[in-house]
């Protein structure tokens, strides 16, 4: 009986195992989306504001 148990008890944890490791990518990829969307949202500040680019040099006519 108790073998019988433990050969069960060894099944069910290789069928979990066996279901996570085909299941990671998704949990880890789900995982990082949450940590994603619960960290603040913040700018950063620019340096200067960035200008039009404008022909500084002179053109050949």
């Amino acid at each position: 009986m108790v073998t019988v148990f433990a050969w069960s008890t060894v099944m069910v944890v290789l069928g979990h195992v066996a279901a996570v490791a085909t299941l990671a990518p998704a949990l880890g990829l789900t995982v990082q989306q949450i940590v994603s969307a619960a960290r603040p949202q913040t700018e950063p500040d620019p340096a200067r504001p960035i200008e039009a680019a404008s022909d500084k040099e002179g053109r050949a006519s």
